[in-house]
């Protein structure tokens, strides 16, 4: 068997397991969810919700702060994986920044009356949202790989100030948006159950970000390959 051969069997091997390990979690998380987490004093069944929209959260700053690493391993070396990695966890940054979203609005309408307020949290997290997408919009723009990779990295690596002003928003000014309840000084402010319910939710979030990466950066990687092999025909 050839060197690539077995480079495509190790990596089909640990898209299927991440992808095994993916399903496990997000049925495990979903059962906690559903059933055994309790639902909360105040909200209600509705405070359901957070099980998606933190993760989703969660998931979106990972990737971004991602495609940081990836652009600023780009700029420093020229290796294209670095710009594949970027681009894949780029688009699964607006997946689930646009997932936060329509879960946040989907319980703010019974929580706070309105399925949209302009509220701080709100609004610097639809910022980064439009960011990103004007990030893998600037890369369908040139045909120019390598110069269409550095404008992009370039971007990568300025815009992910806004991670840290989208979570530090809510403790910075007003808001309608709950403070957080557990990154606290004093730790987390949160029923035993919900937080372990979050905690596997998180995780298993995480496991399909890393599926969602392993595959989209093989198809990137063949893309550009096929791109090169064109460019030497």
């Amino acid at each position: 068997m050839t060197t690539t051969a077995l480079r495509g069997s190790s990596a089909s091997w640990i898209r299927l397991s991440l992808g095994l390990a993916s399903l496990a979690g997000a049925l495990v998380a979903s059962v906690m969810a559903l059933v055994w987490a309790p639902p909360d004093a105040n909200q209600g069944e509705v405070q359901r919700i957070m099980y998606v929209h933190v993760p989703s959260a969660w998931t979106a700053y990972l990737a971004f702060a991602i495609v940081f690493v990836a652009s600023a391993g780009w700029l420093w070396t020229r290796r294209r994986i670095f710009d594949a990695i970027a681009v894949a966890s780029a688009e699964i940054g607006v997946l689930f920044t646009g997932l936060a979203l329509v879960a946040g609005s989907i319980w703010a309408k019974p929580t706070w009356g309105v399925w949209w307020t302009w509220e701080p949290r709100l609004i610097t997290t639809a910022v980064m949202f439009v960011m990103y997408v004007g990030y893998l919009l600037l890369r369908s723009l040139s045909a120019d790989v390598e110069g269409r990779a550095t404008r992009a990295a370039v971007i990568g690596v300025v815009a992910v100030v806004n991670i840290p002003i989208v979570h530090l928003s809510v403790t910075w000014m007003n808001a309608l948006h709950q403070l957080p309840t557990v990154l606290r000084p004093d730790g987390p402010a949160m029923d035993g159950r919900m937080l372990a319910t979050l905690i596997v939710s998180v995780l298993a979030f995480t496991l399909i970000c890393a599926w969602l990466m392993v595959a989209r950066v093989a198809l990137e990687t063949s893309r550009q390959e096929r791109v090169l092999d064109a460019r030497g025909a």
